[in-house]
């Protein structure tokens, strides 16, 4: 069913990189959900009433809730689609995310207010009149929601949308509660104990819960979380096909939301090169990750002298020296500067976050390694943070 939509209502729908094709695809789903969500809300609602039962009634507000969260979906895709201006030269993509945002406060309030209502059922306890139409309303209602977990999942894996997979998961929250009450209504048609205001409070803490667990996934990329490690790979691997590129670091990646992605990376290419011809490379390389993985991408040049039997060496030493501290130790941007009293070693050591109470041990192993002999180095250390640098990068 999925496949059919996508097909009948998003031209081009195969091509999920296009901001264009997700905006489509945003659409799409905002509509299915305001449909779906109003057509649930006004059944379970007249199954509410004709009951009395407060958790059927709970369950109908909760539909009207994400029929809501669809219009917020709608309105977040339309407005990440503006192209950028003077004000937000980089778009409006993270719109999406603040849509995402939206949707799991409107989560946490329908589970405070369930949660309240509850209580009060538990304090005061009433008849429920559960009926096998109210059975066949809500019966009806899992299927519709379990399919549009299924469908909100497949849209979001197909565009990486966090806004859609936080409506997947609503949706899925709702079958769960749904079924909840469905059963507690058919052991009330059999036995007169009153689980009414105890399921709904039940329903009501899996809803927040599941409320915050989507707010916390959709501030992440707000404030600023670590690139996805497959992207990261994925344009490390490219830039290291080019057989001119002797290594890569300083590798950042930018997210200013879904199918909006600027990095800067620090490429090592060979001093002996002429100037213009690896300006020329790197412009290539640029243009082949804008066009293959829409990445805006900046590179740094960085040249490297590999002719120099005494720059090579003290890089054998510092290597042996680093990887005598830890295996993942690593170090890039070597330089040698040659002075008349000593001589002036300039490179950044890559230490992971793990290692951190490892720096003076780092200078002190660098530090034996490198002075042997009568002629003295000095080790001029930058310390490099292993988020941005992949050790076998180098």
């Amino acid at each position: 069913m999925t496949e059919l939509l996508l097909r009948l209502f998003v031209k081009d729908y195969k091509n999920s990189d296009s901001p264009a094709v997700r905006t489509r695809v945003g659409k799409m789903s905002g509509i299915v959900g305001i449909l779906c969500n109003l057509l649930l809300f006004a059944g379970k609602l007249t199954a509410g009433i004709l009951s009395g039962a407060v958790s059927v009634t709970a369950d109908a507000i909760n539909n009207l809730s994400d029929a809501s969260s669809s219009v917020v979906t709608l309105l977040g895709f339309k407005l990440a689609a503006k192209p950028a201006d003077a004000e937000h030269p980089y778009g409006h993509y993270r719109i999406e995310y603040l849509s995402g945002l939206i949707v799991s406060g409107l989560i946490l309030v329908i589970g405070f207010e369930l949660a309240k209502t509850s209580v009060e059922k538990i304090i005061t306890p009433t008849a429920v009149d559960f009926s096998v139409l109210t059975a066949v309303i809500l019966g009806v209602s899992i299927l519709v929601k379990l399919w549009m977990a299924i469908f909100n999942t497949k849209l979001g894996k197909h565009i990486g949308s966090a806004s859609l997979c936080a409506t997947a998961a609503d949706s899925r929250n709702d079958v769960i509660s749904t079924a909840a009450v469905l059963a507690v209504g058919i052991v009330s048609m059999f036995v007169d104990v009153p689980l009414d205001g105890y399921i709904g409070l039940a329903v009501a803490l899996f809803i927040l819960w599941s409320g915050v667990g989507i707010a916390r996934e959709t501030i992440a990329p707000l404030l600023g979380e670590a690139p996805d490690e497959e992207l990261v790979h994925s344009l490390s691997h490219k830039l290291k096909e080019e057989p001119e590129v002797l290594g890569i670091h300083d590798l950042m990646v930018h997210d200013y939301g879904p199918g909006r992605r600027f990095a800067s990376v620090h490429v090592e290419v060979d001093y002996r090169k002429d100037v213009l011809d690896a300006h020329e490379m790197i412009d290539d390389l640029e243009r082949k990750i804008k066009e293959e993985m829409n990445v805006d991408l900046v590179i740094h040049y960085d040249p490297i002298v590999t002719d120099d039997e005494e720059i090579n060496e003290m890089k054998v030493r510092v290597d042996e020296a680093l990887k005598g501290v830890h295996p993942n130790l690593a170090f890039h941007d070597f330089r040698m500067v040659r002075g008349q009293g000593h001589t002036n070693l300039i490179f950044d050591v890559v230490l992971p976050l793990e290692l951190e109470n490892k720096r003076e041990e780092v200078r002190t192993a660098i530090n034996g390694a490198i002075n042997f002999g009568d002629k003295r180095y000095f080790a001029v250390l930058t310390f490099d943070s292993e988020s941005f640098n992949d050790p076998h990068t180098r």
